[in-house]
């Protein structure tokens, strides 16, 4: 409703942090050091809370720095070309507004970005598509198995991002000769099988 201070412009990206900060503002402990922390409920159905909130979306934050720094590897690699590195610096420059966003609304809770290592994924056109629809496809899927456990106000903050992110999976498919859509509803994941999957990929290093 325009006029209503609870719905915010979101294509500014000021008013996008106020409004996740509001969906988090509550007391409690958040997650410290990507660890879930005494207090903050894990990742299933439960209660919302703006505790939650907070959890889902440093949960959500490492799934955007690894978008993050896929595409600004690959946008520097001088290896893509044509709309293969169009898409590259489009989406480096969404993602890094996306964890700018989190970053700046979870202040000192934020988790660390994580070491990276995507092999040929930034430097061959084949694996950076298949790798890049890949992860944006994950983070669909993370937002949607996360959206019944946000609050209200956090489901709409998270709108802003997620709905950027299917749009990079519809481009990069189409880039490759691949269906922007192959069905008609878009799956959800647990946290578990997130992390799993992402463990797969390789791209994130321990320690």
């Amino acid at each position: 409703m325009a006029g209503d201070p609870g719905y915010p412009r979101f294509d500014d990206p000021g008013s996008r942090q106020r409004f996740l900060k509001r969906a988090l503002a509550a007391g409690g402990t958040l997650l410290v050091g990507g660890a879930v922390a005494v207090g903050v409920p894990r990742l299933a159905a439960s209660a919302q809370s703006p505790e939650q909130d907070a959890a889902i979306f440093n949960f959500a934050l490492l799934l955007e720095q690894v978008q993050s720094a896929l595409y600004a590897e690959a946008s520097e690699s001088a290896q893509l070309d044509g709309e293969l590195l169009e898409f590259a610096r489009v989406a480096a420059a969404h993602e890094r507004e996306h964890v700018a966003y989190l970053q700046e609304a979870l202040g000192d809770d934020a988790s660390a970005a994580p070491a990276t290592d995507f092999g040929d994924a930034t430097t061959d056109s084949e694996a950076f598509a298949t790798a890049a629809a890949g992860l944006e496809d994950l983070a669909v899927s993370a937002y949607n198995g996360q959206a019944a456990n946000l609050t209200p106000a956090g489901l709409r903050a998270a709108a802003t991002v997620i709905s950027v992110d299917a749009r990079h999976a519809a481009w990069i498919r189409a880039i490759a000769g691949r269906p922007p859509a192959t069905q008609a509803v878009d799956s959800s994941l647990s946290r578990t099988e997130v992390e799993e999957r992402l463990a797969q990929t390789g791209f994130v290093q321990e320690g």
